[in-house]
């Protein structure tokens, strides 16, 4: 009887309801999905779930300026954006399994067994609170985390709030989340992010408000129906509500939203006695001109714009092969624009084209592939499994310029014809394997490819000899792009 397969449960942040996504939430879902694509290529059971955080204050008044007042108003507010968010992730080729909307009843549901489970521990109490809100945020901040008296990360002026709320004893479990995360050394990554988080709960934390007035939009506490819960406490339980396989393998979120999930989440999970999720990876900002790209800094770039403009392979790629994953990175349609142009099509389109081309002039012959021996495959596979998509790239596109100076050297289109048929089946043996390993990053290209040769996309798959014998010349993968 064969074995189960491994499980492998990945997340992305849920994102704000209130408008279209940017060029900065198609990165980190375009990641995503390529970690996720990469687990489905080692044979894995992949839950990759995504979706939309609705119970937000800025849901409500995004609502409001279109003059949809009422519950019901808000509700089909939320059902038209999320089918426009589902419309966009489709462009983009996120083949999520899981999509999850905190107005569902299924996440209702969760977030209030977790908050009495929480309550019966004796973890909730009725307080007030008075500091600076960030609406950006949707949390309180501290003085000490304003710069020049702005949100860091929204650069507003906070607004000074007082209310009474319920309070989760967050400080209680200062301790117990401070010395998880010493001891599992890869919960948390990058490791830069890990010293952060340690060093913030070294200085201390404070009981949290996990609600607010109910101003009729929300999920209502159990213990007081004049209140809702804090987007903050509510959302983050989607990761629960959304898949029946936790705790998650992998959380991918913005460093902006690291405290929340490395801090309050383990925090609440524990008090409700849940297991903790394996890691949590946060990557960087996505920057144009060294700014965040943020819809209320009014610099968003439409992801929709960019792949009807230069085709989804060439975002896919730029996200993975200019930003090392974890780092903030710099967005540029001109930087695009020249690695596409110089890798995608000059190297990679160029070497298929030419290899089908020939292939399909003077025929195949099967021989044992020596070419391929030069692919640093274990090299590829670690830095996929670290999340250093650049790196990776970088080992497969160096196996390509082999493959190119091979086609160049041995000069194949003068070579006796037996010599060539089996020089090009080695080539196009290579190529399956760079197409395997380059689905995760530019799907299209590689199903293409996959459909011409005539195999699946598998890493099991990479290793098999190429059972071929005619090809026909590959169509234009990659076709320059003039700015």
């Amino acid at each position: 009887m064969a074995g189960k397969k491994k499980k492998f449960y990945v997340t992305t942040p849920i994102y704000y309801v209130n408008d279209v996504p940017h060029v900065g939430t198609a990165y980190c879902i375009v990641s995503s999905d390529i970690i996720s694509r990469w687990h489905r290529l080692l044979g894995e059971d992949v839950f990759f779930l995504t979706g939309l955080d609705e119970n937000s204050v800025k849901t409500y008044k995004a609502a409001q300026k279109l003059g949809k007042g009422t519950r019901t108003d808000i509700q089909k507010y939320t059902d038209d954006m999320a089918k426009k968010w589902r419309e966009v992730w489709e462009k983009l080729r996120i083949e999520y399994n899981g999509f999850i909307r905190t107005s569902e009843a299924r996440h209702k549901k969760v977030v209030l067994q977790f908050f009495n489970e929480v309550n019966k521990k004796g973890d909730i109490y009725k307080g007030k609170y008075k500091g600076l809100y960030c609406e950006g945020c949707e949390a309180f901040i501290t003085e000490k985390e304003l710069v020049n008296g702005l949100c860091p990360f929204h650069k507003t002026k906070p607004v000074k709030l007082e209310e009474e709320n319920y309070f989760f004893k967050l400080k209680k479990y200062q301790n117990q989340v401070l010395k998880y995360i010493e001891k599992n050394k890869d919960f948390i990554k990058p490791e830069s992010k890990r010293k952060e988080i340690i060093s913030f709960l070294k200085s201390g934390l404070k009981d949290i408000s996990i609600s607010r007035p109910d101003y009729g939009w929300g999920i209502n506490l159990p213990v007081d129906k004049n209140q809702v819960f804090w987007v903050w406490f509510d959302a983050l339980l989607n990761y629960i509500s959304g898949s029946k396989s936790w705790p998650a393998d992998l959380h991918i979120i913005g460093k902006d939203i690291l405290r929340f999930h490395a801090v309050i989440w383990p925090a609440m999970l524990l008090s409700a006695g849940y297991e903790l999720p394996k890691k949590i990876f946060a990557h960087g900002f996505l920057t144009i001109n060294r700014q965040k790209i943020s819809k209320s800094l009014g610099n968003a770039i439409s992801p929709v714009y960019l792949v009807e403009r230069y085709g989804l392979d060439a975002l896919r790629y730029f996200f993975a092969r200019e930003i090392p994953f974890g780092e903030d990175g710099d967005f540029s349609e001109k930087v695009l624009v020249e690695r596409y142009n110089n890798e995608l099509a000059n190297k990679f389109g160029n070497l298929v084209s030419r290899v089908t081309g020939l292939a399909e002039k003077t025929g195949l012959e099967k021989t044992e592939n020596k070419l391929i021996k030069k692919l640093k495959l274990k090299e590829i596979e670690k830095n996929f499994e670290n999340y250093k998509f650049d790196k990776a790239l970088n080992e497969i596109f160096a196996f390509i310029d082999i493959c190119n100076e091979y086609v160049q050297s041995q000069k194949i289109w003068e070579a006796e014809e037996t010599k060539a048929r089996k020089q090009l089946y080695e080539l196009l043996d290579c190529v399956k394997a760079i197409a395997i390993l380059l689905w995760p990053v530019i799907p299209s290209a590689s199903e293409k490819i996959a459909k011409n040769l005539g195999f699946k996309i598998s890493l099991k798959n990479l290793k098999k000899p190429l059972n071929l014998k005619e090809v026909r010349k590959s169509e234009v993968l990659f076709v320059k792009i003039k700015l």
